[in-house]
């Protein structure tokens, strides 16, 4: 049979040892016999609650009813329980499994295999846990590492993160590191450099620093102050990248601005705007609204609803211009649709269809079609066949030539 020490409810008591168990009463204090020291228990510790350990504790176990104080390090073999009530460690602690109803607080470091906390749970130095599942919030000063973080509230992460799996119902916010998997159900914030795997967030992300990661799954708005390495962005709201972006694909629902240069080995496809100010380069572009960039370049296609604005032009197999769209630069494809109504500058394709009621600048292609009621304010060069609606306004007459002035 195990050996019991026991200390009264409302006494305080000086040990060094206990072989076997030790029962605290409520409102407790215990303390070392050597000041700044420790207590050492070779059993299990059971606290009615409210009790205060003015020293460091090593145990094999702690299971509270209540609250309990430990002024040191907590030093807990196995399991550590708090039923209904809060632990607060004014130094290190350590443990295989911690339980706590309420809120623990650790000043230092915390050390286990797996944390459950019912309320809040703080660490002001590191964390190195496999799983921590808290029902509020998690707040942390130092480095965290973690297998998985399950957390219903918030999160708030100021040193970097190694963390597997991250998953908060509300705000997470940390201070960069790296996180492979991110699921947070209102927003998410980096305040430095990121790696991760993939992001899935309901509300809004913001990046800041050179990122580097996976997919991004965003139902508002995505952010990143620096520049982003990634595989896949799908946003419901608007993109915000200061630096530059390079990734394999990108679809907007409204609008994304790039301050440096966009490259995607697959698809660009924007309900809205696209503003860079260096170059967009893509496998195929599709703009619903206006895209505005330094050059544009395209393995397959540039289809684009509204308006494109470039200072070095276009280029890409095929490219579509909506009805009723603007193009402000020059476009060079093997293929060329200009739908009725459009407005363009210079075009340079191998087959160039020009709808009703356009009105370009200079075409040059082997095969030209020009329906009626368009203008041409500039030359007309073709190398193959040409056809001219009779009510076609034309500035030159056009020339068939041997060469064009440049290749597709």
């Amino acid at each position: 049979m195990s050996k019991k020490t026991s200390v009264p409810s409302r006494s305080t008591i000086t040990l060094d040892s206990v072989d076997g168990d030790l029962e605290v009463g409520r409102h407790a204090t215990v303390k070392a016999s050597v000041p700044q020291s420790k207590v050492t228990v070779s059993g299990t510790v059971y606290c009615e609650g409210d009790d205060v350990f003015e020293c460091s504790l090593t145990a094999e176990n702690l299971e509270a009813e209540d609250g309990v104080r430990v002024n040191g390090d907590l030093e807990v073999s196995q399991e550590v329980e708090v039923e209904d009530g809060s632990l607060e460690v004014s130094g290190n602690m350590s443990a295989r499994e911690v339980d706590v109803s309420d809120f623990l607080h650790v000043s230092k470091n915390l050390s286990a295999k797996s944390v459950d906390i019912g309320g809040r749970l703080r660490v002001d130095g590191a964390v190195n846990v496999e799983n921590v599942d808290v029902g509020g919030a998690f707040e942390g000063n130092g480095e965290v590492t973690a297998d998985k973080m399950d957390v219903g509230g918030s999160i708030k992460i100021r040193s970097k993160t190694d963390i597997k799996r991250l998953d908060v119902g509300g705000a997470a916010d940390v201070a960069g590191g790296r996180i492979r998997e991110i699921d947070a159900g209102g927003s998410f914030e980096s305040t430095s450099p990121l790696e991760f795997e993939t992001i899935d967030v309901g509300g809004k992300v913001r990046l800041v620093g050179k990122n580097k990661g996976g997919d991004v799954d965003v139902g508002g708005s995505f952010m990143v102050e620096g520049d982003l390495e990634f595989r896949e962005v799908e946003v419901g709201g608007t993109i915000e990248i200061s630096g530059s972006a390079q990734g394999a694909r990108v679809d907007v629902g409204g609008r994304i601005r790039i301050g440096g240069s966009l490259k995607l080995s697959g698809r660009l496809d924007v309900g809205g705007r696209v503003n860079a100010i260096g170059d967009v380069i893509a496998g195929d572009v599709d703009i619903g609204g206006e895209i505005d960039a330094r050059k544009i370049t395209a393995d397959e296609r540039v289809r684009v609803g509204g308006r494109i604005a470039t200072n070095e032009g276009t280029t890409a197999h095929a490219i579509e211009i909506g009805r009723n769209g603007e193009v402000r630069g020059s476009m060079k494809a093997a293929r060329i649709i200009i739908e009725r109504g459009a407005r363009v500058e210079d075009v340079y394709g191998k087959e160039i269809l020009v709808h009703s009621g356009a009105i370009t600048g200079s075409l040059y292609g082997e095969r030209i079609v020009v329906d009626s009621h368009c203008r041409i304010n500039g030359e007309v060069q073709y190398t193959g066949d040409l056809r001219v609606a009779e009510d076609t306004s034309l500035s030159n007459r056009p020339q068939k030539v041997d060469t064009l002035p440049f290749q597709v």
